[in-house]
């Protein structure tokens, strides 16, 4: 069955979303980088997100979940299949102390809701780029807080459409990882309880985080944000700042020169450049230290 098969037969099943024939994947990835999917879909709620899953199953057609691309890089030859984006699944709803976000909301946005209606747990957020889905399915965390101290539960989708429903202790959060990683579910939302708070105090401690964030990273740069996972007993970009690999690159990607745990797509990057900066940068540490750094972004795609 041809890309242009899934195409017509989609189309017929979608119609509040999106479906695109070869599209660049560079348009919505935080680096800015990538080739082009067979078949793009956005649907344009979670009946069509389950739709598209069963679809993609029932036909044997590998399927990739962008999420909203910040933690990910797409090689140049792009993709194979269909690539899913979930970002019409953006809805977040307050019910006392309880936040219910879908997937595809960014989990910044679900951090500045909190924030707005005096619920405090979520601060920790507020800088992290990411979607609900992605964060979930990292554990993501930041200045002293991760998900899975607010997380009660999440609904999930199987690689064969199966929507399931997991307690935080089925979620199985860890240091940069789930069982919705291990599985490869797709989040169709998630819910998180929160405190009362003071909303001085709350928007004091955003701000105070906002301008850790803004005066330490190179947000002025297309990034995947920090490449690298914290290795045991150090920080990973420590190790490559003492290495001297800050401003070195391949092409148009370098190691950041504000902050040696990210690399930037400094002008006009390929993946491969980005890439490459990558094996540098791991070799290097390697050398130096003889620690093996482990990828926190993950790379998809053809060469």
């Amino acid at each position: 069955m041809s890309k242009h098969q899934w195409f017509t037969d989609l189309q017929a099943m979608i119609t509040e979303g999106i479906i695109k024939l070869n599209e660049p994947l560079c348009k919505y990835t935080a680096t800015k980088l990538g080739g082009a999917a067979d078949l793009f879909v956005m649907p344009g709620n979670i009946e069509e997100t389950i739709t598209t899953v069963k679809y993609a199953h029932a036909n044997q057609i590998p399927l990739l979940l962008l999420g909203n691309g910040s933690n990910m890089v797409v090689r140049d030859g792009g993709v194979r299949g269909i690539v899913l984006h979930l970002a019409k699944l953006n809805k977040i709803k307050v019910e006392g102390t309880l936040i219910h976000a879908e997937g595809g909301a960014n989990i910044f946005d679900a951090s500045k809701v909190a924030a707005s209606h005096s619920l405090t747990g979520f601060e920790f957020a507020c800088g992290i780029p990411g979607s609900i889905g992605g964060a979930m399915a990292m554990n993501a965390g930041a200045y002293g807080g991760e998900v899975k101290d607010i997380i009660v539960q999440a609904t999930v989708l199987t690689e064969a459409g199966e929507v399931l429903v997991l307690s935080k202790e089925e979620l199985e959060l860890g240091y940069r990882q789930s069982i919705i990683a291990k599985k490869g579910y797709y989040v169709l939302s998630a819910d998180f309880r929160l405190e009362e708070g003071d909303q001085e105090e709350i928007n004091a401690k955003v701000a105070d985080l906002t301008y850790q964030r803004e005066s330490k990273q190179p947000l002025e740069f297309p990034s995947a944000g920090s490449v690298f996972k914290r290795p045991p007993g150090y920080f990973a970009g420590k190790l490559i700042q003492d290495c001297g690999m800050q401003g070195k690159g391949h092409g148009g990607a370098e190691v950041s020169t504000k902050h040696a745990g990210f690399i930037v797509n400094k002008n006009e990057a390929t993946a491969t450049d980005y890439i490459q900066t990558i094996e540098m940068v791991k070799a290097e540490v390697k050398k130096t230290f003889g620690v093996e750094l482990e990828l926190e972004v993950k790379i998809v795609g053809e060469e």
